[in-house]
């Protein structure tokens, strides 16, 4: 991983030197800061930088590795979507990448997780995919996040949803979360956590 590090009297300093020297702007970067350097007579501050594009790079080659090892051939389509680093495997079985419930997928997005940070030693965003199977999920969490609160919002009952990991609770807490008429909160405990779609108390039929 072609990661490098800069020094400064001042952190803007040090980003500055990585700007110029790997041609690139701040919000191209994955800037890390360390502890400063201090001597007898100075005093420098110093950071770890590599550029977006690099790592990404980086994600995709460690991708499909992973995959090759399981025996399948793809390819990966490197996205960004509201400013987030998508990787869109496409592969002709679907079914072994995807697991049940997108299990294999979480898992895919934990190891490299994990790849990132014992490398940078730091959180990066981004999303793995297969064949647009969250983006498809996301449209169906969405309507039914939406349906369930106007029946919730109609009939002042609770509703709950069936169990689902973090990032598919996210899009319900997201999608309803400027709701006038609901409230959305996570009860119990993995693998079986999930959204529960309240009404608000001051919700009135529109």
């Amino acid at each position: 991983m072609n990661k490098q590090i800069f020094q400064g009297k001042t952190k803007e300093e040090a980003i500055l030197l990585a700007e110029e020297t790997l041609n690139a702007k701040e919000d191209e970067l994955v800037i890390i800061e360390k502890d400063a350097k201090k001597s007898l007579f100075s005093k420098k501050v110093e950071i770890v930088a590599i550029t977006k594009y690099e790592l990404n790079n980086e994600i995709k080659k460690y991708l499909l590795k992973i995959i090759k090892d399981m025996g399948i051939d793809v390819q990966i389509e490197v996205k960004i979507r509201e400013q987030v680093p998508y990787f869109n495997i496409i592969a002709p079985d679907i079914s072994i990448l995807i697991g049940k419930n997108g299990r294999t997928i979480d898992a895919l997005q934990i190891l490299t997780s994990q790849m990132i940070n014992s490398n940078l030693n730091t959180y990066y965003k981004f999303i793995i995919d297969v064949n647009d199977y969250k983006e498809h999920k996301k449209t169906r969490l969405e309507k039914t996040a939406k349906y369930t609160a106007k029946e919730v919002a109609k009939t002042k009952v609770e509703a709950h949803l069936e169990p689902m990991n973090s990032y598919e609770r996210r899009i319900v807490h997201n999608i309803l979360n400027n709701s006038k008429d609901v409230i959305t909160e996570s009860e119990g405990e993995e693998p079986n956590r999930h959204v529960v779609i309240k009404p608000k108390e001051d919700s009135s039929l529109k």
